[in-house]
């Protein structure tokens, strides 16, 4: 079943008066459910106990456990969906707790693109075996067999005699007591009541109104207020503090330090702010960076720590050296910041030797492993408890925020509220690391593809997978404790191309040490492989005269890659022509279409995109002016949640393609607002029409990452469409339309 969808701005901003009505009746599912001070009682979090998943109130409400959190992408809703679905019960009976380490199981963390098809399998085992156990109860209770039994919003009925009933809440007893089956039963799409409607997302209301709280809102009796002071440059250390002007500040309370981890405290955010403002650090020499303008250049010539082949068939050289037509083309992709609009904030407690942190981490449980090594208490010491912040798409600067209320509670032993600058999160937080990437095909004398070889510069991860995180948090740092450079995923991802061509080499090259202290930023790897796999698939149809379309789908035998395909061709309107777009004006604004595909991991989701745009050849300056996806992750638990995933990757990415940069100088970041970090605002905003293709009764796969990998190389294959030449470095600035302008048209 394919769904279409448009999304436009200003249709939107008309509409969006309404929301606070529309949504009104989910109010009783509250979207703060564990957020504020007031933390609920510690209970087992074993995550192969039943009752560790859920609890049962008199009243026949369930308040479901989650160890994964709600970022801002709706998980919150389709999670309960899911519970819902397998406990019979309504959606509006389920209340959500989510992150909270003393009250949830460890699921790792929210990321991946894993939380509905990992955590949400998981919550469905689990909710499956509750429900089993219990219609057995009733069954005894009853005394009528199981097969006689159905359940009806809670209340187990037998079926001949309704009126013989029993509630779930009166077949608790002393709780489920039972193991999570693996293999528990969990229902077929055609039973679905609620999985597949799209529900709307119960955080929304609140968050229209402002009354939503979110992290920078959590208040605790005697709390104070915090600044960390670090230096510009990177690497520098600590040589001498004055706190003399920063004492006079009105509220200040005292200064903190713990080897370079320097703070001050105050009674109020404006105490903090203009105390930390009146600090004087000495700092000493930092550790420097390489020189910008040949950054891609520097990243080549690092320390290769290890090679790995990630994709190989056949004899790519015999077949190269054959080829009637050789193709080469190098990518880079710049080094990006998340530049999360609301600075990132954490609130702490130090107190009988335990820790309680509020923070909206994505991965509260493996904090505690982090926030163990930098306090040296035990992790059974330790709490976090889940907050909405504003959102991400990765480590952000959330973690750090937390570790620096964190270390400063322990030091002073009373609550502190704790948040960073604009500054801080624009210039401080972790980065992508830099990618290049260079690529050489050869086609026969039919313009078929008969070798593929590609190698790629990604940066080395210090992670394995599914331990507890080794991410290198500036506390530590400060504190003394050596951090790994990078937390930066599986950046290999997607570096293989999905197509079927007979001889194939992709090598990737793992540089030893990123400039910057490196971390996931959405679809990591796989937004810059895929935009180099796409952008030079897109070369090799114009080398074989061929039409983008029509020449992707000869070297792809899955029926669902071609489905995505066809359907964004036929939602946009796609036109078969083999070069540059004959009609795409005269004067100084020339037109055109791109278009992209991919699976993600080349396991899951399948994406395919086409891009309209106008590119000023006077300015250089592109305007996205629509783009056309189709999507396919599976079985959809809310449609809507889905679209509003898609259509937000859509949206971030183009200000990712056309605009982001991290800007720097030979010692520090200089991207620090804004102005110097610009993102894409509501004018520079596309029209956006989705074609959702639903697969019920198939696994249901991630929708938050995969729609980012496919919005580059739609864009810039575009800009070929438009103009003739290639840009082959994101972002796609008018300097560097400019200078492709000059250089005249690509020639393959």
């Amino acid at each position: 079943m394919t769904m279409h969808t448009t999304f436009d701005r200003r249709d939107f901003l008309k509409a969006s008066g309404a929301l606070a009505v529309g949504f009104s009746m989910m109010s009783a599912m509250t979207a703060g459910a564990s957020a504020g001070p007031n933390l609920r009682a510690p209970k087992s979090v074993a995550k192969e106990a039943v009752d560790s998943w859920l609890s049962i109130t008199p009243d026949n409400r369930i308040t479901v456990y989650s160890g994964k959190v709600d970022l801002g992408t709706g998980t919150r809703t389709a999670l309960a969906q899911m519970a819902a679905e397998e406990l019979d019960v309504t959606f509006e009976r389920i209340e959500m707790v989510m992150g909270d380490t003393a009250t949830t199981p460890d699921q790792w963390m929210t990321g991946a693109n894993l939380t509905i098809s990992q955590g949400g399998t998981e919550l469905r085992r689990a909710a499956a075996s509750a429900r089993r156990i219990l219609v057995e109860r009733a069954s005894q209770r009853l005394g009528a067999p199981v097969a006689d039994l159905i359940v009806e919003d809670g209340v187990v009925r037998v079926k001949t005699d309704p009126a013989r009933a029993v509630r779930y809440s009166e077949l608790l007893g002393n709780g489920l007591q039972l193991q999570v089956d693996p293999k528990a039963e969990i229902k077929k799409a055609p039973q679905y009541k609620v999985i597949g409607r799209s529900i709307p997302r119960v955080d929304i209301p609140a968050k229209v109104t402002g009354e939503f709280e979110y992290v920078h809102d959590v208040k605790l009796p005697g709390m104070l207020h915090a600044r960390v002071v670090r230096p510009d440059d990177i690497g520098a250390k600590v040589l001498s503090v004055d706190d003399s002007a920063a004492r006079k500040v009105n509220g200040f309370v005292q200064t903190v330090r713990k080897g370079n981890f320097v703070a001050v405290v105050s009674r109020s955010e404006w105490g903090a702010i203009k105390a930390a403002r009146a600090l004087k650090v000495n700092w000493g020499t930092g550790t420097g960076l390489p020189d910008q303008a040949t950054v891609f250049d520097t990243w080549r010539k690092r320390p290769i720590a290890k090679e790995d082949v990630t994709q190989t068939a056949g004899n790519v050289a015999e077949a190269l050296g054959g080829a009637a037509k050789r193709v080469k083309a190098s990518y880079d992709f710049a080094v990006q910041t998340h530049a999360t609009i609301g600075p990132s904030c954490a609130v702490a407690d130090f107190k009988d030797g335990k820790l309680t942190v509020w923070t909206s981490s994505q991965a509260t449980h493996s904090m505690q492993h982090e926030l163990s090594l930098i306090t040296g208490l035990p992790q059974s010491a330790i709490r976090l408890t889940f907050v909405e912040g504003a959102g991400c798409y990765g480590r952000n600067g959330t973690e750090d925020a937390a570790a620096d209320a964190a270390v400063i509670a322990q030091l002073i032993g009373k609550p502190v509220r704790l948040q960073w600058t604009r500054a801080d999160e624009t210039a401080r937080s972790p980065k992508s690391p830099p990618r290049t990437m260079d690529f050489e095909a050869g086609l026969d004398a039919q313009g078929n593809v008969v070798a593929w070889s590609s190698e790629f510069y990604i940066a080395l991860n210090h992670i394995v997978a599914f331990k507890p995180l080794d991410f290198p948090l500036l506390a530590a740092t400060d504190v003394g404790i050596p951090r790994p450079g990078n937390w930066t995923g599986f950046l290999f991802q997607n570096s293989g191309q999905p197509y079927q061509i007979a001889n194939v080499k992709v090598n990737t090259k793992h540089v030893a040490e990123a400039f910057f202290r490196s971390s996931h930023l959405r679809s990591p790897g796989r937004i810059e492989n895929s935009f180099a796999n796409e952008s030079f698939m897109d070369e090799l149809a114009s080398a074989a005269d061929a039409d983008p379309v029509e020449f992707r789908l000869r070297y792809l035998k899955d029926s669902r890659a071609s489905d995505v395909i066809q359907a964004v061709a036929k939602l946009a309107g796609w036109q078969k022509r083999s070069g540059p777009n004959p009609d795409a004006g005269s004067g100084n604004i020339v037109k055109g279409r791109g278009f992209s595909y991919l699976r993600y991991n080349n396991a899951i989701t399948y994406v395919a995109a086409v891009a309209e745009v106008e590119v000023n050849k006077s300015t250089g300056e592109i305007k996205v002016a629509r783009i056309c996806l189709s999507h396919d992750c599976g079985e959809m638990v809310n449609p809507d949640g889905v679209a509003n995933q898609v259509e937000g990757g859509v949206q971030q990415t183009v200000s990712r393609t056309l605009m982001e940069t991290v800007r720097w100088d030979r010692s520090k970041v200089l991207s620090v607002d804004w102005a110097t970090y610009p993102i894409a605002r509501f004018p520079d905003m596309p029209k956006v029409e989705l074609a959702l293709i639903d697969r019920p009764g198939t696994p249901a796969w991630g929708a938050g990452e995969p729609t980012a990998c496919a919005i580059p190389a739609a864009i810039a294959n575009a800009v070929f469409d438009a103009t003739g030449v290639r840009v082959r470095s994101i972002p796609l600035t008018p300097d560097k339309v400019k200078t492709a302008l000059a250089a005249g048209p690509a020639r393959a």
